[in-house]
């Protein structure tokens, strides 16, 4: 059970990962989008989606800090592991609460407003759906875990196994004892990679840097000077008939 879970469930959720872009791209190349519903409401997706965004690069960020970055390196930099503990609990919890907030306001968007409510797709419900777990089980594990619980050194087990599956040398052992919401969040993870590919979220591998700051769409009026009407036959047979009858047309 410990291979199924632990070796097979990552690899084929990364195959999925890989060619399910491949074949998004390849087959709904217009369907590459963010499937925006600025223009059906923009008062609440204003606050939502900066806090959304700015929250999930904050977590991305610090999973990729604690996952990929090896206690042995910030040992080697002098990093006190108690400083490393404070800010990984403490940036985490903050940019955690970002993401709550703004993913609540998102979704109470989809149902408080008729006109965005019925432009929800079926994906965008399972989506958001995932998104929702994913960030409880995380948010469970900073808070309720190394925040106000015992703690739990995930970088010694957890982080060892997600590098070796990557290193193409799984070691499914490490998973055993870490704690059932670790566990969940882990595989959860996995399986979001796999949903990835069939949902809006593939727009972020051709968003524009703004969206770092300004996560939606501003349209602007075109600009420059606007081209004189041509004038109406009436002006210009009254503009000839002036001209035949002035002193320099008799």
């Amino acid at each position: 059970m410990n291979t199924v879970v632990w070796i097979v469930l990552p690899y084929l959720c990364l195959a999925v990962f890989v060619g399910g872009h491949v074949w998004r791209w390849r087959h709904d190349q217009f369907g590459w989008t963010t499937h925006t519903s600025q223009l059906l409401e923009s008062r609440i997706l204003r606050l939502g989606s900066p806090l959304f965004h700015l929250g999930a690069f904050g977590v991305i960020g610090g999973h990729a800090m604690g996952l990929l970055v090896p206690a042995s390196v910030t040992a080697a930099l002098r990093i006190p592991e108690h400083l490393y503990h404070l800010t990984a609990v403490w940036g985490g919890t903050l940019t955690g609460a970002m993401l709550v907030a703004g993913l609540v306001l998102l979704i109470a968007r989809r149902f408080v407003n008729g006109r965005v409510r019925r432009a929800t797709t079926p994906m965008d419900k399972v989506l958001y759906a995932a998104l929702a777990v994913m960030i409880a089980l995380g948010m469970a594990a900073t808070v309720a875990v190394n925040l106000l619980g015992p703690g739990y050194d995930y970088r010694e087990t957890i982080a060892v196994w997600f590098r070796s599956v990557f290193w193409l040398s799984p070691r499914s052992d490490l998973m055993t004892g870490a704690p059932l919401v670790y566990q969940a969040h882990a595989i959860g993870g996995f399986l979001f990679l796999a949903l990835w590919p069939f949902t809006r979220l593939v727009h972020v591998w051709s968003a524009p840097l703004a969206y770092l700051w300004r996560p939606y769409v501003v349209y602007r009026a075109r600009r420059g000077p606007v081209p004189a009407a041509p004038p109406a036959p009436a002006a210009l047979r009254e503009a000839a008939t002036r001209r035949s009858v002035s002193p320099a047309g008799r």
